[in-house]
């Protein structure tokens, strides 16, 4: 028998400053049965800084053809494709011909690793990779509930995020601009 993924439903009240982005989004993520806790906030996360119309979690994990995030244009092009962790070079390159825009976010404690030994000389140049501060997502892990409130802020490359157990901020550095 499979397992299931275990459903948490976060109400966001998002400021993000930087884009002239104000909104509330009530989502509903899925954590997949072989996905960590700090993967699923990270996704969240990569979900608040690039809040737009028509921006979709995918099925994830159970969908290796397909991105964490992405959007859409009108005719069915995919503008943005969003990877969480450190996809492999080749992945990248093709998310690369598939879409307008990628963004990879890097966010766990081998991110320095894998940028510097298997992805730096072989990315495409199409591809931006910022990666989040691995203490930091551990930090957004610890107030994360089944349901919840999180009011997001946005600016200059952090995030200050507060929710019913606390608070904390995440930063994450730009690794290659497009």
């Amino acid at each position: 028998m499979a397992l299931k993924p275990t459903i948490y439903k976060i109400k966001i009240d998002l400021s993000n400053t930087d884009q002239g982005h104000y909104d509330n989004y009530p989502l509903t993520i899925a954590l997949h049965p072989s996905e960590t806790p700090e993967r699923m906030m990270a996704r969240v996360l990569a979900f608040c800084i690039n809040a737009q119309e028509g921006l979709t979690f995918t099925r994830g994990l159970s969908a290796i053809e397909e991105p964490d995030l992405w959007s859409h244009s009108l005719d069915g092009q995919i503008n943005l494709w969003i990877d969480v962790g450190e996809p492999r070079a080749d992945r990248i390159k093709k998310s690369s011909h598939l879409a307008s825009r990628v963004k990879i976010y890097s966010f766990n404690a081998k991110s320095d690793v894998w940028w510097q030994q298997e992805i730096k000389q072989k990315v495409s140049p199409k591809a931006s990779v910022f990666q989040f501060d691995w203490d930091c997502i551990q930090a957004l892990t610890l107030l994360l509930e089944r349901t919840m409130n999180m009011a997001v802020i946005i600016t200059d490359n952090s995030a200050y995020i507060a929710t019913g157990k606390g608070e904390c901020e995440v930063s994450w550095k730009e690794l290659q601009a497009h």
